[in-house]
């Protein structure tokens, strides 16, 4: 099964709208998600549920759904005039320039929380549903996402160390990718030692995946990105910090850290895929 398509199917199926006379509300929703994007953490939570526990894979789309909501929002408010100001996201006009930053802010706030409504509606005990939205919650909220940015935010051009500058992304991007996997666990109710396992590779594989994005900021053309380039430069990147050459280093070195041992053997050749493919 191709999980990226089922995905986007599904996506596209389950657009949010709300009923209101606002002349274009439920379009500037839309925008982002039908944007498209790598999909990369709704794919990880449901490659843990389509080798583990089939049979919850209907229940699992909308969970990937609630996590492409949350991602979607972040984007769209990273890209406002009061964060990085950016004009296209996705190969598309970010929605303060296609709309206004009104509608932006509002729209990310909606996404947000229709994520968590999402996760209390899920056809599954209320035990899961409720682990599940703590996942969430705790790692795109103050314990993650959230700090992350504001220091990323606050230190603009002030020179982190490398443990700042792994602290910072481990928490503004890695924590979401370890709750993907973390969600699939709870989905299928595996045990603490495995859900661990993968939350932990999670925060690897996220820290491999904000390498990644610098190295694509720093090489790659607006065009080949879909978004600016170039647009790090009052950033902390590894790249700034380490140069090129060694940022690529520290990727191939956390690449080879990830730890696969006991799990699933397709699921492990799905996510080495996903690995190739993105990473």
């Amino acid at each position: 099964m191709n999980l990226r398509e089922e995905f986007h199917k599904h996506l596209m199926r389950n657009l949010p709208q709300i009923p209101s006379f606002h002349p274009f509300f439920n379009e500037a929703l839309a925008v982002m998600l039908k944007a498209g994007g790598k999909y990369f953490r709704a794919q990880l939570l449901l490659n843990v549920v389509y080798f583990y526990k089939k049979e919850r894979f209907k229940e699992a789309l909308d969970a990937a759904l609630a996590l492409e909501f949350i991602h979607t929002y972040s984007l769209i408010h990273d890209d406002l005039p009061a964060m990085d100001n950016a004009d296209f996201r996705r190969s598309t006009p970010t929605l303060h320039k296609s709309y206004d930053e009104t509608t932006a802010i509002l729209v990310g706030d909606a996404l947000n929380t229709e994520a968590f409504l999402l996760l209390s509606r899920l056809n599954l005990s209320a035990t899961i549903s409720l682990k599940l939205v703590e996942t969430l919650a705790f790692n795109a909220g103050l314990n993650g996402m959230i700090i992350g940015q504001a220091i990323d935010c606050y230190f603009e051009d002030q020179k982190l160390n490398l443990k700042e500058l792994e602290f910072l992304h481990t928490h503004k991007t890695a924590k979401l990718i370890a709750a993907s996997l973390k969600m699939g666990c709870q989905i299928c109710e595996l045990d603490e030692t495995i859900t661990k396992q993968l939350y932990e590779l999670g925060l690897k594989l996220g820290l491999i995946f904000q390498i990644n994005d610098d190295i694509i900021d720093a090489t790659l053309s607006e065009k080949e990105s879909g978004k600016p380039t170039n647009a790090d430069t009052h950033k902390n990147s590894f790249v700034n910090l380490l140069g090129l050459k060694e940022a690529k280093k520290c990727k191939d070195k956390l690449l080879k850290e990830c730890q696969f041992e006991g799990l699933n053997a397709n699921f492990i050749a799905n996510l080495k895929d996903l690995i190739k493919e993105y990473l």
